[in-house]
C-alpha cells in the first residue's frame, strides 16, 4: 500500500518533486499556492504525472487576513467570514479532485494558563483564547456546529475533512468530546503531527503524546512527521541519528502505540528536505518505512 506523502508548499517546486518523490509514494500534500498561475501549474504536474494530492488549507493563499479559519471564535464576524472562507476554498478545490482537506482543530486554539506557548506559533492574537476565556459549554456547541457544516461540505465536494491538532487542552484531551464527534460524522477524519505531540509533550506537563496517539490513532488518516527541540527552528527531518538526551522527540514509541490502533494511515513528510543530504533523505524514508511496517 502507498502510504508516504511529500509536501509542496506556495508552489509546484520541480526540483524538490524530483528530488524527494519517490514512484511507490501516495502523492502530494500541498497547501496556500501563490497565485492563480501556480494553481494551473499545479493542475497540470498532477494531470501529467498522475499524482493524488491532500490539501493543507487554505489551496489559495492570501484569500483571508489568517491563514486559518476561526471556526470556534466568539466574534460573529470572525465566526461569519471563517465559514465563508472555507466554503469558498472547498469550492475552489474541487477541480483537483483531493483525497482530503486538512484544517487545524481547535481554532483558535484552547490553551492552558499554566503552560509556556512561547513556542507556539500563532498568527496573532486572534488565533487563541486561554481556558479562562472560553467555556467548555462554548466549546462544545461551537464544536458540534463546526462538525455538522465540516461534514455537510466534504460529501458535497466529495473529499475526507481532516482535522490537525493543534495545541490542546483538557476539553480536548481531559474529555471524550471530539471521540463522539467523530463517531457521529464518521467522515472526518485527523492528522496527528508527530512534531507538535512532541513540543507539547515537553512543555505541558498534563500533556502525554503516547496517550493522545492512543486516544486518537483510530480515527487518524494522515500523520504528520517532522522533528525538532523545543525553541529551535522546527520541521527537521525526522533521522535515526537525532538523540532524545539532545531534546529531540522520540518517533519510535510514537509509531508502535500508532500501529497498534491503526494500520492504514498516511504519513507526510512535513519536513525542510534542504537541510540534509540526499542519503540522509533516503535513510529516512528507509527508517520510516520500518517504522510504519513494524
Amino acid at each position: 500500500m502507498k502510504r508516504f506523502m511529500i509536501g509542496q508548499f506556495e508552489r509546484f517546486d520541480i526540483k524538490k518533486q524530483n528530488r524527494d518523490f519517490r514512484e511507490d509514494f501516495f502523492g502530494v500534500e500541498v497547501t496556500q499556492m501563490e497565485s492563480l498561475g501556480e494553481l494551473q501549474i499545479l493542475k497540470e504536474n498532477i494531470n501529467n504525472r498522475n499524482l493524488k494530492i491532500g490539501i493543507h488549507f487554505p489551496l489559495l493563499k492570501d484569500q483571508w487576513r489568517a491563514r486559518d479559519p476561526q471556526y470556534l471564535s466568539k466574534d460573529n464576524k470572525t465566526y461569519e467570514e471563517s465559514i465563508n472562507y472555507m466554503n469558498s476554498e472547498f469550492a475552489r478545490a474541487e477541480e483537483f479532485n483531493p483525497d482530503y482537506i486538512l484544517l487545524h482543530y481547535p481554532k483558535p486554539v484552547i490553551l492552558d494558563e499554566n503552560v509556556d506557548w512561547s513556542s507556539w506559533r500563532f498568527y496573532d492574537d486572534t488565533e487563541h483564547y486561554y481556558e479562562s476565556e472560553i467555556s467548555y459549554k462554548y466549546f462544545e456547541e461551537r464544536s458540534r456546529v463546526f462538525f455538522k457544516i465540516l461534514s455537510e461540505q466534504g460529501k458535497k465536494y466529495n473529499f475526507i475533512p481532516v482535522l490537525e491538532l493543534d495545541g490542546l487542552n483538557r476539553y480536548v484531551y481531559g474529555t471524550n468530546l471530539l471521540e463522539g464527534l467523530l463517531d457521529e460524522y464518521s467522515n472526518i477524519k485527523l492528522c496527528l503531527d508527530f512534531g507538535r505531540i512532541h513540543i507539547q509533550d515537553c512543555i505541558d506537563d498534563n500533556f502525554r503524546g503516547q496517550d493522545i496517539i492512543r486516544k486518537f490513532g483510530r480515527y487518524t488518516h494522515l500523520v504528520h512527521l517532522w522533528n525538532a527541540k523545543v525553541d529551535s527552528n522546527g520541521h527537521y527531518p525526522a533521522l535515526k541519528s537525532l538523540k532524545v538526551e539532545d531534546g529531540w522527540g522520540d518517533m519510535e514509541p510514537y509509531f508502535k502505540v500508532m500501529n497498534e490502533e491503526n494500520d492504514n494511515y498516511k504519513v507526510l513528510f512535513e519536513h525542510k528536505s534542504d537541510l540534509i543530504s540526499d542519503i540522509e533523505l533516503e535513510d529516512c524514508y528507509q527508517w520510516i518505512g520500518g517504522l510504519v511496517n513494524m
